[in-house]
Order: C-alpha cells, then sequence, then structure tokens
C-alpha cells in the first residue's frame, strides 16, 4: 500500500527524460571527462594549504 504515488512520481520523471529535448554543451562535458583545465578561481582552498578539517586530524607520525 502506498506505491501508487511513488510510481507515478517516477513514471512522470521517466516520461520527462525521455521526451524532452535538451540542449547540451558537448564541449564542456568532454573537458569535464577528461580532466581540462578547470577554472582555480572555483577552488576555496586555505592560503596555508591545509583544508578546513585539518584542525580536527590527528598529527601524522613518520
Amino acid at each position: 500500500m502506498g506505491r501508487g504515488r511513488a510510481k507515478a512520481k517516477q513514471t512522470k520523471v521517466a516520461r520527462d527524460l525521455k521526451y524532452r529535448t535538451h540542449e547540451t554543451d558537448f564541449g564542456k562535458l568532454a573537458q569535464e571527462l577528461h580532466g581540462g583545465e578547470s577554472d582555480t578561481s572555483d577552488r576555496d582552498e586555505s592560503p596555508d594549504g591545509g583544508d578546513e578539517w585539518s584542525d580536527y586530524a590527528e598529527p601524522r607520525r613518520d
């Protein structure tokens, strides 16, 4: 009991994916898949090189 609404939603999504026309940027997709040059301004790195969780990590023992 209760599966009717979920199945209707899945059917709606499946039809939407099947029949909707998508404008795909294949150049951008290929660049992303092949690890092409990315914009470094998107990265949020600390100036000291550590990440935001480095304060919680255990110190390394070499």
